[in-house]
Parts: structure tokens; sequence; C-alpha cells
């Protein structure tokens, strides 16, 4: 037995609303994200080798560098390199003025 509650209805037409413009941004490309994401990534990987090749000196070498790095893009975003930093709302204004970008 069929539900008649699935049987196929006609199709509605939908109205869609878009913003008159794309609104800027940068995903995240700011300096304060790259130094972050390297450094935590490197510091990942070298703690994995470390414990694969049980070097417990490397472990701890690798979560340092994690933990200089998540210093690191701390201190970068407050001093204006992060998202919606004073460095990075300049930098994508340049951007827009020269015509790259979004």
């Amino acid at each position: 037995m069929v539900d008649p509650s699935l049987e196929r209805s006609a199709p509605r037409s939908e109205t869609s609303y878009l913003p008159p413009a794309v609104p800027w941004t940068n995903h995240g490309h700011t300096l304060a994200a790259w130094v972050t994401v390297t450094l935590v990534l490197v510091g990942g990987v070298v703690s994995a080798v470390g414990v694969i090749i049980a070097v417990p000196s490397m472990v701890w070498a690798g979560l340092a560098v994690v933990l200089v790095g998540l210093v690191a893009g701390k201190a970068l975003q407050v001093a204006g390199y992060g998202q919606g930093g004073k460095k990075t709302l300049a930098k994508q204004a340049r951007a827009r003025a020269e015509g790259r970008g979004h």
C-alpha cells in the first residue's frame, strides 16, 4: 500500500531573494591565520613522527611548536593582522581599490 501523502504533487515555484551584491570576505586569509595553521601543522607532524619512532623528546618538541603557533597567531590577531584587524582591513581596501579580490 502506498501512503497518499507520498504521492507526487504538482511542482511549486519558489521565489529566491538574493543580496544586491556579494559582501566582501577574505575567508580567513590573514597573516595571523596562515602563521597559526602552518605552525600547528608543523608541530603536529613533528609530534606524530615522534610518536611513530618512539622519541618522547620529539613529541614534546612538536607540542611546543603547536603552543608557539597558537600564541603567535593570537599575538598577530591582537596586533591587527587577524580577521577584522586594522592591518587586514587596510590590505582588503587596497585590494578592492586595485580591482583584486572577490
